[in-house]
């Protein structure tokens, strides 16, 4: 494999979530190459000094990691993407942004509207704009959501958004490219259903579904990183990577994880802003949408960053009804799930599949 990340100096925004953390691990492995330097970039103080401290080795609760933590691989900046001067400041010492932060809770979205276009519209203009003024960025990766095609509720609308910033982003200068990564609901992520069900199993349920019809895209952390990888590897400016993944019944999720177990499934009506089924590639795109190194590639609109002599890969959209896994399939995709949780990750840590 390439080595694109070699001796790079790499910024993850939102670093201490699931993603970031699982990110971590991977640069750390040197799947890219091994970086210079990762700058861990949250507002959460909380966070950081779990996910520090766990990953410093230390042994005692009492002891100071914060005045060699400059020295090290890995770098903690306590920042909000919402502040222009922050973001300013880490993207200067980077070579490469990987763009995580974001609000992502449907119904949170859904109740403040406006923090969702802070964290999510704004944030992500701020973090491009200052890629664009430093000379020495060469890649920003965004990450999106299949809630951003044909958006229905509030975090879709700023993620689509947020799509097409990093698009016009490669327009105004010539040194860093800046493509984007669409996915659907990661099985182990922090406030995704799988650590939900464990939960309401854990504490004899019942464990809530919205509705038994309901369909999702699922996949693990690693194939999430996986894909950022391949963009990072193969995107073209302006260009987005959607992963070619399963989906499944949410009704089905629960009764494989709740077995035998004497546990009742209640069905709560859909959430505000949620929708029945996902799309990770709408009808109208995928005339636009080529395939490359297994995965889709949304060739972007704006006609001086889109190629014109692609293979068409779809002839109509990508829906979380069209690769429903069920059975078998769905138990091992289930029994892949493992929640990262910041006081608990590091290198010691099981790998989040």
């Amino acid at each position: 494999m390439a080595e694109p990340l070699h001796a790079a100096r790499i910024l993850i925004t939102g670093g201490t979530g699931s993603l970031g953390q699982t990110l971590v691990r991977r640069l750390l492995r040197g799947d890219l190459g091994l970086p210079e330097k990762l700058i861990v970039f949250s507002r959460d103080e909380a966070k950081q000094h779990a996910m520090k401290s766990n990953w410093k080795h230390l042994h005692r609760a009492t002891d100071d990691v914060w005045y060699h933590n400059f020295d090290e691989l890995i770098e903690f900046q306590i920042g909000d993407v919402r502040d222009f001067d922050s973001v300013q400041r880490a993207v200067s010492r980077s070579d490469v942004v990987l763009h995580a932060a974001a609000m992502k809770q449907v119904p949170t979205c859904e109740y403040f509207p406006g923090q969702a276009v802070a964290t999510n519209v704004i944030g992500a203009e701020n973090v491009i704009r200052a890629a664009t003024r430093e000379p020495r960025m060469r890649t920003l990766v965004g990450v999106s959501t299949d809630k951003a095609c044909k958006p229905v509720n509030v975090m879709g609308m700023t993620k689509a958004i947020q799509e097409r910033l990093v698009v016009e982003g490669n327009l105004h200068q010539d040194h860093c490219r800046m493509v984007a990564v669409r996915y659907g609901n990661v099985l182990s992520s922090r406030g995704s259903v799988i650590p939900l069900f464990k939960q309401q199993i854990a504490t004899g349920g019942p464990v809530t579904v919205t509705l038994a019809e309901m369909t999702r895209f699922l996949m693990t952390l690693d194939q999430a990183v996986d894909t950022i990888f391949a963009a990072i590897n193969h995107a073209a400016a302006g260009e987005i990577f959607v992963p070619r993944v399963p989906s499944a019944r949410m009704i089905d999720v629960a009764t494989v994880m709740i077995g035998e177990l004497p546990i009742e499934t209640v069905l709560t009506g859909i959430r505000p802003g949620e929708k029945i089924h996902e799309i990770l590639i709408s009808e109208e795109e995928s005339f636009r949408t080529g395939e490359r190194e297994g995965y889709y590639v949304l060739q972007p609109q704006l006609p001086e960053l889109a190629a014109t002599d692609f293979p068409r890969a779809l002839e109509s959209e990508f829906s979380s009804t069209d690769s429903i896994v069920t059975g078998a399939a769905l138990e091992h995709l289930v029994s892949l799930a493992d929640f990262v949780d910041p006081a608990m990750s590091g290198p010691g840590a099981p790998a989040a599949a």
